[in-house]
């Protein structure tokens, strides 16, 4: 099993899901989160006084899939959260040891 970690603009975030959803994928984890990496942030002017915003507003999408279907997941990510400018984010792919469903006890496959 694999969990693919990804870090996307916020208004790409229902293209994802669909994408993700097309794919076979049945449940993810979104996460409002803030960061930078090459953009560097950005100047903005608030009440006429010039401040710089070091860390942008971001979508972190989680997403454990059985090790066949990653590719897929990747794929749709990167076709939904492609705009072709900087900031459009990452996408991370871990393995994953084990799963447990709390509620039944299930394990691994058959906990996604």
């Amino acid at each position: 099993m694999k969990m693919v970690i990804a870090i996307i603009k916020p208004f790409k975030l229902d293209a994802v899901r669909e994408a993700l959803t097309s794919v076979g994928i049945e449940g993810l984890t979104v996460s409002e989160v803030k960061g930078f990496g090459r953009q560097k942030g950005q100047t903005e002017i608030y009440r006429g006084a010039e401040y710089t915003v070091s860390f942008l507003p971001k979508v972190k999408i989680e997403v454990v899939c059985d090790t066949p279907v990653c590719d897929q997941a990747v794929e749709a990510i990167l076709s939904a959260a492609n705009t072709g400018k900087i900031g459009d984010g990452k996408i991370f792919v871990v393995d994953v040891e084990k799963v447990v469903r709390i509620r039944t006890g299930e394990t691994d496959a058959d906990a996604l």
